[in-house]
């Protein structure tokens, strides 16, 4: 692995979907407490955890909520502000824009940023739960005077969406914990990839973002990430990129200062 001492931004975030992201890949799993538990793990056990490491290392995140999510666990959302992080918009329910009418995508919107404001969060920031668009997301996001957007892959630093004044941060699947650690039990071709194996990936990608500026977006689920085995790689690759000279932010700061 290089040694390069060239250096990026860093924001660390996470998806704190709970309950909520199986309920939105089918509504038949909210009777299935089996099904559901996995979800509850990340709410119960994987925040706290993610939030020692963070306190720890004394590093800023951006925390995408559900405002489903925000009702069921208030507590979490006042220990994650608590803890001097940010909070962004993940729809109401954990449901794809592409899969709603223009009028349910808005109430979505509207709904989840009420739940999150309503529990003292400045909500700028929106990532679908997707990661993918309808034809009048970008609109309704600048309607509603969001300032940034995390959803697009079609760039390796933030720009401005043509237009508008909405900034995108974007993303990748190589910084995302779910392609490689997610299992659900009805798909068993899936292979869990190994902490190290997946460490290795991320090394490498930020040596490359590094060394032409770009932005290191790294999205993660406690739910995922937060087993305790990979909390301990998550908490040593921070190091890891901190004694690389990372610059961290949340990534509302990041959007900021793009505009």
């Amino acid at each position: 692995m290089s040694t390069s001492n060239a250096s990026c931004r860093v924001v660390v975030s996470f998806d704190f979907d709970a309950e909520e992201v199986w309920i939105g890949e089918d509504p038949a799993n909210a009777d299935r407490p089996g099904t559901l538990s996995q979800g509850t793990y990340g709410a119960k056990v994987a925040v706290p955890l993610v939030l020692d490491v963070l306190q720890r290392l004394d590093l800023p995140a951006t925390f995408f909520v559900p405002g489903r999510v925000a009702e069921r666990y208030p507590h979490r959302i006042e220990e994650i502000l608590g803890s001097g992080h940010e909070i962004g918009h993940h729809g109401y329910t954990h449901t794809s824009p592409s899969r709603l009418s223009a009028e349910a995508e808005e109430a979505e919107l509207v709904r989840g940023r009420e739940i999150l404001t309503g529990l003292g969060a400045d909500v700028r920031g929106y990532r679908s739960p997707s990661w993918d668009f309808s034809p009048v997301t970008l609109d309704l996001l600048v309607g509603h005077g969001f300032t940034y957007s995390s959803n697009m892959m079609d760039d390796i630093r933030p720009y401005r969406h043509p237009g508008h004044d909405l900034v995108e941060l974007p993303v990748h699947w190589t910084l995302d914990d779910a392609p490689h650690f997610w299992f659900d039990g009805a798909a068993w071709n899936k292979t869990i990839r190994t902490s190290a194996e997946v460490r290795s990936l991320w090394e490498e990608e930020y040596v490359g973002m590094a060394a032409v500026d770009g932005l290191f977006m790294l999205t993660m689920h406690p739910q995922i990430i937060g087993r305790p085995g990979r909390i301990q790689m998550l908490e040593s690759f921070l190091t890891w990129l901190r004694e690389r000279g990372a610059r961290f932010s949340t990534a509302g700061a990041v959007a900021e200062a793009h505009r």
